[in-house]
C-alpha cells in the first residue's frame, strides 16, 4: 500500500516539474521566418494612369467583367450590366460598339448577361452566357454567327451550359469555361462538335454527402448540383497552345495548407497549365508553389485580408512570363516558366492605381503594360514596366534563346538592384553549371534556396571527387568495416566473461552490455534485472549520447536536407529527449505499480535508457550520409533513422514485458495505458502552469496597484 501511495505521489511530483517547464516556456519568445521571395523589391511596373469610360468615349456602364487586347493594341471591354461589347483603338479611345446584331435567320438579336471575350487574328468570340451560346464577329465587329451549347450527347442531357470564359488556339478549338458545368474545360469545335472534358479539378465529397445523394430524387440531385461553385473562373491560352485556367472555389484551410507546406501538385492548385490532353504541365520550382499570396495570416488586423489568395484571371506574359490577379488583395503576382516569383505589385486603397478589394476583374498584357479591370469603378489602370522591369524579361529572353553569357551579366545587373531576388541567382547558378562550374554554381543555388538544382550539381562535384579518390573510398569503406567488425567481437567476448563473474561490473562492462542487449532483447533485459549486468550511470551515459547525437543532427544535417539551417540547440533537445523519458519512466512505473508489475523505477529506466542505443548508432551514419548524398538518395536516410526508431521502440517495449513479468498481452495493454498516463501528466502539467500564470498575474496586478496607490 505505501508503494503504491508513494507512485501517486511521484506521478504528481512530476506533473509539477513538467508544469515548471512549459510555464518557464510560455514567457520565451519564438520567431518565424520564412525563406524566398522578398516581397520588399524595385517596381517592375508603376500604374502609368487610370482611363474611365467617359475617356473612353462611352456611357452608362454599369458591370464590366472582362476585357481583351488584339495584335494591333485594340482593346475589347465586356460591359455585362448594358449587354455589349466596348472596343477601342490602341489609345483607348471608342471605336464601335457591339450590342445588337442580325442574326442568320435576319432577326435582329443581342446579349444577355455577357461575361467574356476572346480575340484571334479573325475573329472575336463573346460568351453570351445567359443566352447559352458564343457568339463570333470578324475583327470588324461584324456578326458571323452563333456557337450553341454543345450537341454530343456524352456532354449531358439537362446540363446547364453558361459560357463566361473562352479560349481558341491555332487549330481552331475552342476551350470554354462553363459556369454550371464542373466536369472541366468544355472542348469543342466552332460548329459545336464537342470533344470531351479536361483539366477536371479534384473533388472532395463527404461520406455524409455521398450517403444523402442515394437518398435524392433526381431533381434534388440537379438541384445540389446548381448550388455547387464554380470550378473554373477564366482561361488563357499562349502561343503553344498550353491553357492557363484559374478557381477560386478550392476550400480556404486546403489553399492555406497547401501553401504553408509548399505542396507543390496539382491537386487543388488554383491555377494551372494545361496540354491538349488535359494534363497539368505547369512547372512548380519555386520556393512557394505558384498560388498568390505566400505571408498569409488568419486573424484581420487592421484592414488586412485573410487567408490566401482569391485567383479570379490569369495573363500570358512576354517571354513565357505568366500573371494571376488576387481580387482579395488587389495584387498581380507575375511568375516564369518554372513557377518562380518574379515581382507582385498592386494593393486596395487611395493611391494611385490602387484598386478596391472585391472590384479587380480581369488582366491582360500590351506590348510594355499590363492593364488591370476595376469593375466597380467602371475603369481600367494601365501599368507601365520599369528599367526593372525590361532588365528582367531582357534577362528571360536571353536565357530562353540560350545566349547564357549574357543572361548572367543581366542577372548581376538585377542582383545589384534587387539582392534577395531568387530567380537571379537560380539563373547565375544555371549558367555557371552548363559551363560546368558546378561549385560556384552551388554557392548561388545555396543562396536562393534551391535544393533540386544544388543536388545536382553537388552530384557533378562527387563525381569528380570519387573520380580524384577512387582507390582511397573502398579502402576507407574496407577499414571501417573491419572496426565495426572488431568492436563487436571485442564486446561480444566481454560480455561473455562479464557472464561467469561474479559480484559488482566495471563501467566498461556495464557500457558494453548495450551491444548484447539491443541484438538479444529476451535473455539481455532479463540478465540487466537479474544479474545486475547494467546501472543507471550506463544508462545516463546512452541518454546524454543520444541527446548529443540528435544535437549533432541539428547542426550536422547537409545542406540538401536542411536548407534553411533550423536547430533547436542543445536545451530543445534536452527537452524533446528527456522530457518524453521521464514521462515514460515515471507513467510506466505507476501504471505497473498497481497492475503487480516486478520492476522497481530504477529498473525502467535502466531498460529505457539502454533501448536507446540503437537510436545513436544509426542516426550519426544517417547524417554523416546527408553530406555525401543527392536529393534523390534521401531514402537511406530516412530508411536509416525509420529502422532506429522502430528497434528503439520495440526494445523498450519488450524490456517492458521482460522487466515485469508480463505476458504479451498484459504488455501492450500496459504500454497503452502508460501513453494514456503520460497524456495525463501534461494535462495536469499544462492546467497547473495556467494556474501558476494566473496566480502571477494576479499577484503582478496587486503590486502594481499598490505601487500606484502608495
Amino acid at each position: 500500500m505505501k508503494k503504491r501511495i508513494f507512485s501517486v505521489l511521484v506521478l504528481v511530483m512530476t506533473a509539477l516539474m513538467l508544469a515548471t517547464t512549459v510555464n518557464a516556456a510560455a514567457y520565451s519568445t519564438y520567431t518565424y521566418s520564412y525563406n524566398g521571395f522578398a516581397l520588399q523589391s524595385p517596381d517592375a511596373y508603376v500604374p502609368e494612369r487610370v482611363v474611365d469610360m467617359a475617356y473612353v468615349g462611352v456611357e452608362g456602364v454599369t458591370d464590366i467583367r472582362d476585357l481583351e487586347v488584339d495584335d494591333e493594341g485594340n482593346m475589347y471591354i465586356v460591359d455585362r450590366g448594358s449587354n455589349r461589347v466596348i472596343v477601342t483603338n490602341r489609345y483607348y479611345k471608342l471605336k464601335f460598339i457591339i450590342d445588337v446584331f442580325t442574326n442568320e435567320y435576319g432577326v435582329p438579336d443581342s446579349f444577355d448577361a455577357p461575361s467574356g471575350v476572346c480575340v484571334t487574328d479573325e475573329y472575336i468570340y463573346v460568351c453570351d452566357t445567359d443566352n447559352n451560346r458564343i457568339v463570333m464577329f470578324d475583327r470588324d465587329g461584324n456578326y458571323v454567327k452563333i456557337v450553341p451549347k454543345p450537341t454530343a450527347s456524352y456532354f449531358g442531357q439537362g446540363s446547364l451550359y453558361r459560357p463566361i470564359a473562352v479560349a481558341v488556339d491555332s487549330y481552331k478549338r475552342l476551350f470554354v469555361v462553363s459556369a454550371t458545368t464542373y466536369q472541366g474545360i468544355i472542348v469543342m469545335d466552332d460548329k459545336a462538335n464537342f470533344s470531351g472534358f479536361i483539366g477536371a479539378q479534384k473533388a472532395v465529397v463527404s461520406p455524409l454527402e455521398l450517403f444523402w445523394r442515394n437518398f435524392m430524387t433526381d431533381e434534388q440531385k440537379e438541384q445540389l448540383d446548381k448550388n455547387v461553385s464554380t470550378e473554373f473562373n477564366n482561361i488563357a491560352i499562349d502561343d503553344q497552345n498550353f491553357i492557363y485556367v484559374t478557381t477560386s472555389s478550392i476550400d480556404e484551410q486546403t489553399l492555406l495548407n497547401n501553401m504553408r507546406n509548399r505542396v507543390m501538385t496539382s491537386d487543388f492548385a488554383p491555377v494551372k497549365k494545361l496540354n491538349s490532353s488535359g494534363n497539368d504541365v505547369m512547372a512548380r520550382n519555386g520556393f512557394w508553389p505558384p498560388a498568390g499570396e505566400v505571408d498569409v495570416v488568419e486573424v484581420s488586423l487592421a484592414n488586412t485580408p485573410v487567408g490566401p489568395s482569391e485567383i479570379v484571371d490569369v495573363a500570358v506574359g512576354p517571354e513565357q512570363t505568366w500573371s494571376i490577379i488576387d481580387d482579395k488583395r488587389s495584387k498581380v503576382y507575375t511568375y516564369d516558366s518554372n513557377g518562380n516569383l518574379l515581382f507582385i505589385f498592386g494593393d486596395f486603397g487611395q493611391k494611385l492605381g490602387n484598386i478596391p478589394a472585391g472590384s479587380l476583374r480581369a488582366i491582360v498584357y500590351k506590348d510594355d503594360e499590363m492593364i488591370l479591370l476595376d469593375g466597380n469603378n467602371s475603369s481600367f489602370v494601365v501599368y507601365k514596366r520599369t528599367d526593372y522591369g525590361d532588365l528582367l524579361i531582357e534577362a528571360l529572353r536571353h536565357q530562353n534563346q540560350r545566349i547564357y553569357d549574357i543572361a548572367v551579366d543581366d542577372w548581376m545587373n538585377i542582383l545589384q538592384r534587387n539582392s534577395n531576388f531568387d530567380t537571379a541567382y537560380i539563373g547565375i547558378g544555371d549558367a555557371l553549371s552548363r559551363d560546368a562550374d558546378y561549385e560556384e554554381a552551388m554557392e548561388y543555388y545555396e543562396a536562393a534556396y534551391n535544393v533540386s538544382n544544388y543536388s545536382n550539381a553537388f552530384r557533378e562535384v562527387r563525381k569528380e571527387w570519387v573520380s580524384k579518390w577512387i582507390w582511397t573510398i573502398p579502402l576507407v569503406i574496407i577499414v571501417v568495416c573491419v572496426l565495426l567488425s572488431r568492436f563487436f567481437k571485442y564486446a561480444a567476448r566481454v560480455n561473455k566473461e562479464t557472464q561467469l563473474k561474479v559480484g559488482k561490473k566495471s563501467f566498461k562492462e556495464e557500457l558494453l552490455y548495450g551491444f548484447h542487449l539491443i541484438f538479444h532483447p529476451f535473455d539481455g533485459f532479463w540478465d540487466l534485472k537479474h544479474e545486475q549486468r547494467g546501472s543507471v550511470r550506463a544508462g545516463i551515459v546512452y541518454l546524454v549520447v543520444t541527446i548529443l547525437v540528435f544535437f549533432y543532427q541539428d547542426i550536422g544535417t547537409g545542406y540538401i536536407f536542411n536548407p534553411t539551417g533550423a536547430y533547436s540547440g542543445i536545451f530543445g533537445q534536452i527537452l524533446s529527449v528527456g522530457v518524453p523519458l521521464i514521462l515514460w519512466v515515471v507513467a510506466n512505473w505507476c501504471l505497473t505499480t498497481l497492475f503487480d508489475g516486478e520492476g522497481s523505477l530504477k529498473d525502467i529506466f535502466i531498460a529505457t535508457t539502454y533501448s536507446l542505443l540503437p537510436v545513436p548508432m544509426l542516426v550519426l551514419p544517417s547524417v554523416i550520409f546527408s553530406n555525401i548524398l543527392a536529393e534523390n538518395e534521401g531514402q537511406l536516410i530516412t530508411l536509416l533513422v525509420g529502422i532506429a526508431f522502430a528497434w528503439a521502440g520495440l526494445l523498450i517495449f519488450f524490456g517492458m514485458m521482460v522487466t515485469h513479468d508480463y505476458s504479451l498481452g498484459k504488455n501492450i495493454l500496459t504500454s497503452v495505458g502508460t501513453i494514456v498516463g503520460m497524456a495525463f501528466i501534461i494535462f495536469v502539467a499544462v492546467l497547473f502552469s495556467s494556474l501558476v500564470a494566473r496566480m502571477v498575474s494576479f499577484v503582478s496586478s496587486i503590486v502594481v496597484e499598490l505601487t500606484y496607490r502608495i
